[in-house]
């Protein structure tokens, strides 16, 4: 992810361009009444980078469904090295998991040129992920009472629209107004009695403006707030016009560890809309046993892998943790678990 060396204006919100009558609200069922048996768990890899190596991670994902019964993966299927892009994105969806997928800013970094007449790398890796790639559209799970809405893919954070020709070409996007009217119009329709949680490679604007806020700029001096104005605009839209139930933002992009040995950013928010934005971009996401840190993993005789992992109890957020697990050949643990959110209201990041 090169979000340190990208500058962007600062927020600005943004009103829909729509000029149709507005939908109004309606009464919902009360879905903790609905659900009140229900307990899901969902792993979350907020940016990947080249840190993927898919037996491993196998091995970690199916540790975490024997130990906690995981039900989800979602992914940031972000890459540095831009030529094995198509390869990462064939082993996440060759994954046998159910899961969902956004596609990042370096997802989409070599396609410079678009023809009709020739596949691009975008289309390829589209192709490959096909309906579990969410970018302005939801997946639903009905056994689970979950519906997924994606964001603006291959976002770069920040007031601009970044790659306008291909989100142009493929989604007829122009403007911050039009991917936040799409957002919206994604969520639309979900089933009444489904909790809708978002999925963005990006958080969202308003969410602090220190360098090491969840959105904070922390490659440039006095920071400033470089979330998505339009993933803002669709939340705030929604909240005003419909009764759908959003109880958790999850995106990545913005690393962990901060720029220039800066400490460590804060990676969960509980907001005053009382939707939980969590980050799940914590990079690099696998070590090797002997704690250095490993670009390519698959060659290590043992390594550390990151999940953040939200336990989702009666319609609400129960708990969060960031976990490590080992892997050693077909031997996994449990090497670490910090707890990021109970349901208590207490965030510890």
């Amino acid at each position: 992810m090169l979000s340190a060396f990208l500058h962007a204006p600062t927020l600005s919100f943004l009103c829909s361009s729509s000029s149709s009558p507005q939908p109004q609200p309606k009464p919902r069922p009360c879905l903790s009444s609905m659900a009140s048996s229900s307990l899901v768990r969902i792993a979350v890899v907020g940016d990947v980078h080249d840190d993927w190596n898919l037996e491993e991670d196998a091995n970690a994902l199916q540790f975490l469904k024997t130990s906690w019964k995981c039900s989800r993966i979602w992914c940031s299927s972000q890459v540095i090295l831009v030529m094995k892009n198509l390869e990462l994105v064939q082993d996440v969806a060759a994954l046998n998991f159910p899961k969902a997928v956004i596609l990042g800013n370096h997802d989409s970094w070599s396609t410079q040129q678009f023809s009709s007449k020739k596949k691009d790398r975008v289309q390829l890796q589209l192709e490959c992920l096909g309906q579990e790639h969410v970018g302005y559209k939801r997946l639903d799970f009905p056994l689970l009472k979950l519906s997924i809405v994606g964001g603006w893919p291959f976002s770069c954070g920040g007031q601009q629209i970044f790659r306008k020709r291909l989100l142009s070409a493929r989604y007829g996007i122009q403007d911050m107004e039009g991917s936040a009217k799409r957002i919206y119009e994604a969520a639309l329709g979900t089933p009444e009695d489904h909790l809708v949680i978002l999925l963005a490679h990006n958080g969202s604007t308003g969410l602090g403006s220190e360098l090491n806020d969840i959105c904070g700029k922390d490659w440039v001096f006095g920071g400033g707030d470089h979330g998505d104005p339009d993933l803002a605009q669709a939340i705030s839209h929604l909240k005003e016009t419909t009764n759908v139930s959003i109880p958790l933002l999850v995106f990545g992009h913005m690393h962990k560890e901060l720029a220039h040995g800066n400490g460590l950013r804060k990676m969960i928010v509980v907001g005053a809309d009382d939707i939980i934005y969590l980050n799940g971009a914590i990079v690099p996401r696998v070590k090797r046993s002997t704690n250095e840190t490993s670009l390519h993993a698959s060659n290590s005789d043992g390594t550390y892998r990151a999940f953040t992992l939200v336990e989702i109890l009666s319609g609400q957020v129960n708990k969060i943790s960031e976990s490590w697990v080992s892997v050693v050949g077909n031997e996994t643990t449990l090497e670490e678990e910090h707890i990021l959110f109970k349901s208590n209201g207490q965030s510890s990041c």
